[in-house]
């Protein structure tokens, strides 16, 4: 299947599995454990149905929306996602400029491959910035005033992360960072003959938030473990209280099920929390994104935004959400099908498709914009 022939987001994830080595791919693909969690998260979006209303004027639709002070042509943010690079070379940057073209918000994560630098001189100085809180808190201080520099107007601090969960697909299929060419491989790369000349022929690889000034050009390998061992289990709402402190801008907190953490994160000065499972790819057996949405809506009770992050495959499970109580949703893996399939261009056909998705199913809802759509939408059974 070519680029142009895809119609849906799952579609994408077929070329990308065409495209990319079994081991890069089930590093997108792939979650914790057996992965329950991940499955959860798709199989949520499939539980809600639609309360659709009829002979309601909608031939003039907006799925414009304001989240945390910035205006978007959708209500939809492509999620913070590592080594991006390893996907398509210059991914972050490819990812910024499709959302940027597109309308849409553009969340950079701390283990991107490129630098925040590089991201806001691609023509997004409005992205978001991911942090994950690194042991030595002069490189955290680092991070902040770059991002700031850089006219980042949201932190995104992500809390779900104290170790890394284990991905037993990574595990099974041999992937390192970077890929390595073992005899093993050779026939599954062999046939990825695109990916291989780009990785080859593109930049090399690297870390470029966390490389060190003073020995820029270490080993990708090395560098990956000296991050790992950088992430730091410590860190508490005090944590956070110093973090506010420091930020000027808005501060989202990622990474929160439970109400109590909601208020909590309240309580410490958040601008928003962003309801996620880390994609099903940290603690496996928690419940989906959406089951807990509802329940961290209404313990903020309109102190804070709530958006959500988490199993997105479909315009419309982004109008579920925000039906739930969402601003909007972070897109992880749905972006990054799209840069496996054609980089930009890819990542620009995966949000293409869910705007469709998006205006059809509000439509036929019988909302003209999309901020007024609440729970009368959704249908509740009386069965």
């Amino acid at each position: 299947m070519k680029l142009r022939q895809a119609l849906t987001v799952a579609d994408l994830r077929a070329i990308a599995c065409a495209k990319l080595p079994r081991s890069v791919f089930g590093y997108v693909d792939g979650g914790a454990h057996d992965e329950r969690s991940l499955r959860a998260n798709l199989e949520a979006f499939a539980q809600v149905r639609f309360a659709p209303r009829v002979l309601v004027d909608v031939s003039q639709r907006s799925q414009a929306c304001k989240v945390l002070g910035q205006q978007f042509a959708s209500p939809m943010i492509l999620g913070p996602t590592g080594l991006a690079g390893v996907i398509w070379p210059d991914g972050d940057l490819a990812m910024a400029r499709a959302a940027a073209a597109a309308g849409v918000g553009f969340c950079q994560s701390t283990t991107s491959s490129s630098s925040i630098e590089q991201v806001a001189a691609a023509g997004r100085s409005d992205h978001w910035f991911q942090l994950y809180v690194q042991k030595d808190r002069g490189v955290t201080a680092s991070l902040l005033e770059r991002a700031r520099l850089a006219g980042c107007p949201v932190l995104v601090l992500t809390v779900d992360m104290p170790v890394q969960g284990t991905r037993e697909r990574d595990v099974r299929n041999g992937f390192t960072v970077p890929p390595r060419l073992g005899l093993d491989k050779l026939f599954d790369y062999a046939r990825r003959l695109g990916w291989l000349w780009r990785i080859a022929n593109g930049p090399r690889l690297s870390f470029g938030n966390l490389e060190e000034a003073k020995n820029p050009r270490r080993n990708l390998t090395s560098l990956a473990a000296h991050i790992g061992a950088q992430f730091d289990a410590s860190v508490s709402w005090k944590d956070l209280d110093w973090l506010r402190a420091q930020w000027p801008g808005k501060l989202a907190i990622k990474g929160i099920l439970h109400p109590e953490d909601a208020r909590l994160a309240v309580s410490h000065g958040a601008d928003a929390v962003i309801v996620s499972n880390h994609g099903g790819r940290q603690l496996d057996g928690t419940p989906s994104a959406l089951a807990a949405l509802p329940g961290v809506v209404e313990a903020v009770d309109g102190q804070c935004e709530v958006l959500m992050d988490g199993g997105v495959r479909r315009g419309s499970d982004i109008v579920k959400a925000m039906a739930l109580g969402a601003s909007a949703c972070l897109i992880g893996r749905a972006g990054l099908y799209g840069l496996a399939a054609g980089g930009e261009a890819g990542v620009a056909r995966a949000i293409s498709i869910l705007q469709k998705e998006i205006d059809i199913a509000q439509a036929l809802l019988g909302i003209a914009e999309l901020g007024l759509i609440d729970q009368a939408v959704i249908w509740q059974s009386t069965a």
